[in-house]
Order: structure tokens, then C-alpha cells, then sequence
């Protein structure tokens, strides 16, 4: 059996979304031989109470089988990445022997996709001529960008996030969003830490 990427998210929508730009990534790293668990689920306005991220990595390292290692990717909404992050990771690392890394999307999930805008012009409804604000990672409202970017529809969270994951361009939401590349980094070192049979 593959070694298996744990991820663990805070939405329905990243559930679905999450494994396909993980699986991108991993492809484009050339890492074949790694595979992408169903994601785990907690509720974001939690993890900063005592022993929920804690809770969640027990849990999902135990329920999936294969278990190589833990990605938490979470939005960063209102916090610093920069403070929460290390934070979260910290209680991560006390409940697992596993690899682990936390990305906080600052502060949107949906910041990415603006990130890559031009990308997915056509996608979803966006308009052709849509282009990258200058620092999407500053948006608060993000989702409601989207919308005001796409052609008598709006953004919706569970159907579109999964369609513009696969579809948006990951050197341009690299180049846009530091947070982004952050990912991208992260799963590059857990892909590097994990056995390959």
C-alpha cells in the first residue's frame, strides 16, 4: 500500500477541493507514489480551543489507513498566519510521531483562486476579462470577490471550489499568494519525509 497524505480541513467544500489540488501538486512534484486520504473534518471556529486540533489528529491519523503523514489546511480569516500557524503545528506534533504541516490560506481558501484568476477565466462563470488584484491574500471577502468577477451567477462554495482547484493555475496562485506557495512547499518536504515502497 501507498504512504498516505492525511489532510485535515475545515469545510465541505475543501473536502472535495482539497484532494484535487493536493494530487495536482503531487504531480506536479513528480511524486507518484503518495496517495490523498478523504479529508478529515474540523470546525474551524474550534481549533482554538484546548485539544481540538489535537482531538482531530488522533482521530484521522487512526481512521485512515496508510497514514503517512498530517497536512492541516485551514483559512487564516482574521489571524496571522505567521502566529497561528506555528501554534497549531506545535499541538499537531504533541499527539503524532507522524510528519505534519499546517497552512493557514490567508486568509481565504478562495484568495488562491483570485490569485489565479486569469487562469480560470470561462471557469465557473468567470468573466473573460477577469484579472488578479494586485495582493490577493488582503481580500477579506473573497467568495464575494469571486462573484462580482463571474457572469449573472455567484460563487458557490461546494460546487465551485472543486471545479476551480482543478483547474486554476498553481504558478500563478504561487507567484500571487504566499500562502499558496507555502502549501505547495509543504507538500513537497511531507512528500520528501514519507517512505515509498
Amino acid at each position: 500500500m501507498y504512504p498516505t497524505i492525511v489532510p485535515i480541513v475545515e469545510g465541505q467544500s475543501e473536502e472535495e477541493s482539497v484532494p484535487v489540488l493536493l494530487r495536482r501538486i503531487l504531480d506536479e512534484l513528480q511524486v507518484g507514489r503518495v496517495r490523498v486520504a478523504r479529508p478529515f473534518r474540523v470546525k474551524r471556529n474550534r481549533v482554538g480551543h484546548e485539544g481540538e486540533i489535537e482531538r482531530a489528529v488522533k482521530q484521522a491519523v487512526r481512521d485512515r489507513e496508510g497514514a503517512a503523514c498530517v497536512l492541516v489546511i485551514l483559512d487564516a480569516d482574521d489571524d496571522c498566519p505567521a502566529d497561528l500557524g506555528p501554534k497549531l503545528l506545535l499541538r499537531c506534533r504533541q499527539k503524532t510521531q507522524l510528519p505534519v504541516a499546517v497552512v493557514l490560506a490567508n486568509r481565504e481558501f478562495e484568495a488562491w483562486f483570485l490569485g489565479a484568476k486569469e487562469s480560470l477565466r470561462g471557469v465557473c462563470g468567470i468573466r473573460a476579462d477577469a484579472l488578479a488584484p494586485a495582493d490577493p491574500e488582503s481580500i477579506r471577502g473573497a467568495k464575494e470577490r469571486l462573484t462580482r468577477n463571474m457572469v449573472n451567477r455567484r460563487y458557490l462554495e461546494v460546487d465551485d471550489q472543486p471545479t476551480m482547484a482543478a483547474r486554476m493555475n498553481l504558478d500563478a496562485a504561487r507567484s500571487h499568494c504566499p500562502s499558496f506557495e507555502w502549501l505547495f512547499q509543504s507538500v513537497k518536504s511531507l512528500a520528501a519525509q514519507v517512505p515509498i515502497a
